[in-house]
């Protein structure tokens, strides 16, 4: 997960890069991309493309869907640290639908310390004003289709290769941004190509590892590791967009983390 979240950052940086390239169409390359990459995957190894759980998959793949095309709209027009962190309140989607989906029972004290992350996204939301309503509800509704996904991962578990429940997701997500990109498309230039391939390649890499762990490990310690990408977020941002911060801001940054490190920390 530590790894996936890593290789997520630096395609959320390739996605800012371009920010004159509208989201859905990047989000199309990307679906073509990682279709063509998975095909190919799985042929060689001989798994059959479709899988046994066709609902399930089917699901996995609009819920991914409609997650990253929000969140790609968030990295394009709020600054980069912001977007990671309001995108990371998916983790408290993800095991609060847990307990209704796959049934995993989640510790009372978890609760607080997921609103210790909550009252840190709202005090980013709040005191920054380049983050919007709009741009949080855009990005709310990121959070909770990625925590559908995530949830239909772990039901799917060892049932499906991860290569699988992968090929769903440009499957599906690749006619929607063909036919969307269609009316707002603009023609990439010299370096938007290298961008665009290196944001496909990144996130098939991503969405391998994170696959893994979600299907074999405990939902609400695997979402919360993904936090450790507001670091690597407010690193990129600073030193690659020259983005800064209030205090404020950062304070709620570190209530997000806090809540995250009690979450995986705390024993019984």
């Amino acid at each position: 997960m530590l790894l996936a979240g890593f290789l997520f950052a630096l395609m959320n940086v390739s996605v800012k890069l371009i920010t004159h390239i509208p989201a859905i169409e990047i989000i199309l390359f990307r679906s073509v991309l990682s279709f063509f990459m998975t095909y190919i995957a799985l042929k060689r190894i001989n798994v059959p493309f479709f899988g046994k759980n066709k609902p399930l998959l089917i699901t996995r793949g609009i819920a991914g869907s409609v997650g990253l095309m929000a969140f790609f709209y968030n990295l394009q027009t709020i600054p980069l640290a912001s977007a990671v962190t309001i995108n990371y309140l998916a983790p408290i989607f993800t095991t609060i639908l847990g307990i209704f989906i796959v049934k995993e029972k989640v510790a009372k004290r978890k609760y607080i310390f997921f609103g210790v992350s909550f009252v840190g996204v709202l005090i980013i939301e709040g005191f920054d004003p380049r983050i919007s309503a709009f741009d949080l509800g855009v990005g709310l509704i990121a959070s909770l289709a990625m925590g559908v996904a995530y949830n239909v991962i772990r039901k799917l578990k060892n049932s499906e290769h991860p290569l699988v429940i992968m090929f769903y997701f440009p499957l599906i997500t690749t006619p929607i941004a063909a036919i969307v990109s269609y009316f707002f498309w603009v023609m990439p230039q010299g370096w938007d190509w290298v961008v665009l391939l290196t944001v496909g390649v990144l996130t098939q890499g991503a969405q391998y590892f994170m696959t893994l762990a979600y299907q074999n490990a405990n939902l609400s310690k695997v979402a919360s590791l993904s936090y450790v990408g507001i670091v690597y977020a407010l690193g990129f941002g600073f030193l690659i967009f020259e983005e800064t911060y209030s205090l404020l801001t950062y304070l709620g940054m570190i209530l997000v983390l806090a809540g995250v490190l009690l979450n995986v920390t705390s024993k019984k």
